[in-house]
């Protein structure tokens, strides 16, 4: 590992600021992915700004009914939230499902929505990789590619990003807010990550420096489920998730949240699917065409086609289950 300096900051003004006058330098929160990137030789900071014991742990319900979650929330801390399990059930299932307990306790909300692909070849640096060293290429293209990308993928880059509970706040419309020397600012996270095309290493619209210091989540429906497929029982990261919140009235879909995990470079908005939901019969033929309605947008590899039937039928099954508990109460 490359030698670095560590500095503590006491407020966010303060963290900005340390990061404003080194460019080589990066914050700290948990630790759980950047100092493995950094044993590993892909990161390779000048300097760690710790921000843990910034201001930032809190999680308070707003002035509409929606929630506020401080950037240094641990995984831990939010999946046992009160106000997370009953409102938005699907986000403490997804943290839940995300990790170890113990990488949980360490693990803050935005250092998850910052962690970087798991692609081996990203994480191998003897091997050529856009994401890392832009213009070497994509090796996973063809070669390994089992659990690559099958959605909004381009030649320049096929990996997944590993984030569960990223996929249970691109369900929920979750707005990130950020600090730099210059200000506040907010971004949705649907415009959050930034699509591959050809600057697969560009991955977030977060300008220079920025501190990511808290995620507002608006109001949603109250019923809403995380399913992850993945390929052991233990610990491991999804081959393909769901996040799924659904309202529906005599029978009718009146409003519903939809977004896929492990299918693209950032957690999937399924746009097309709630789309041809809205309006539709809560049945298992509707669920079906709206997976379909997403799907036709995919583009699988030689390996990985397993994909897309897995989403249909995760898709399908998550929000019957949804359907059965509304109907049941």
């Amino acid at each position: 590992m490359k030698e670095f300096s560590y500095r503590r900051a006491t407020d966010v003004e303060g963290a900005v600021a340390l990061l404003d006058a080194d460019p080589g330098a990066r914050f700290l929160g948990g630790g759980t992915n950047l100092v493995d990137l950094m044993k590993a030789g892909v990161e390779s900071p000048e300097r760690l700004v710790d921000i843990r014991e910034l201001p930032l742990d809190g999680i308070e319900v707003t002035g509409d009914g929606g929630l506020r979650i401080g950037a240094t929330v641990t995984n831990s801390d939010l999946a046992a939230h009160p106000e997370v399990r009953r409102r938005y059930a699907a986000l403490s299932q997804a943290v839940l499902a995300g990790a170890s307990g113990q990488l949980r306790n360490m693990a803050t909300v935005g250092g998850n929505l910052l962690q970087r692909t798991r692609c081996g070849y990203f994480t191998d640096i003897s091997s050529p990789c856009n994401k890392r060293e832009p213009g070497s290429g994509c090796p996973a293209v063809e070669g390994e590619h089992r659990n690559a990308a099958i959605l909004g993928a381009s030649g320049h880059c096929v990996a997944v990003h590993p984030s569960d509970m990223g996929v249970a706040l691109a369900a929920f419309d979750a707005v990130v807010s950020y600090r730099t020397q210059e200000g506040e600012g907010e971004l949705a996270l649907a415009d959050f990550y930034l699509p591959v095309g050809d600057t697969p290493h560009r991955e977030t619209a977060l300008p220079p420096g920025a501190l990511i210091t808290a995620v507002t989540l608006p109001p949603a429906p109250v019923r809403s489920r995380y399913r992850k497929v993945r390929e052991r029982a233990s610990y491991a990261f999804a081959i393909g998730s769901v996040a799924a919140a659904l309202d529906v009235r005599d029978g009718v879909v009146q409003d519903v949240r939809l977004a896929y995990g492990a299918v693209a470079s950032r957690p999937w908005r399924a746009r097309a699917a709630e789309a041809a939901l809205l309006g539709a019969p809560a049945a298992a033929a509707s669920f079906a065409a709206a997976a379909d309605a997403e799907l036709a947008a995919a583009v699988p590899l030689a390996d990985n086609a397993y994909k897309v039937t897995l989403l249909r039928n995760l898709t399908i099954a998550v929000l019957t289950e949804l359907q059965q508990e509304g109907t049941a109460r």
